[in-house]
């Protein structure tokens, strides 16, 4: 199993992202081939007390590495990117992992 994650820093408008990602960015998201699941999770805080670095965090689950690579090459996988970049390429961290047995 290989994942996407994507983590957000807080936005300065968090209304007007979370309109985006979910009524925009997620649902073009969601039709990348290979993607077996999105899970989305926003922060409510931190160990050590107060607001966390990040705002939300998403995983893309893929059955591999390959489908994942794959999916990114896509038209929905770049579609996906080119509106990340657009709404928040400056808060966006992204990162491959793949499940250690």
């Amino acid at each position: 199993m290989a994942k996407l994650i994507a983590l957000y820093k807080h936005p300065e408008n968090k209304e007007a992202f979370d309109e985006h990602y979910f009524n925009v960015h997620a649902p073009i998201t969601a039709k990348i081939p290979g993607l077996r699941e999105m899970k989305v999770t926003k922060t409510v805080g931190s160990p050590m007390g107060g607001d966390a670095k990040y705002y939300l965090m998403c995983e893309m689950y893929y059955d591999s590495l390959e489908d994942l690579k794959n999916g990114l090459r896509s038209d929905e996988g770049k579609a996906s990117g080119k509106d990340l970049m657009g709404f928040a390429g400056d808060l966006v961290t992204l990162m491959i992992a793949e499940d250690v047995e």
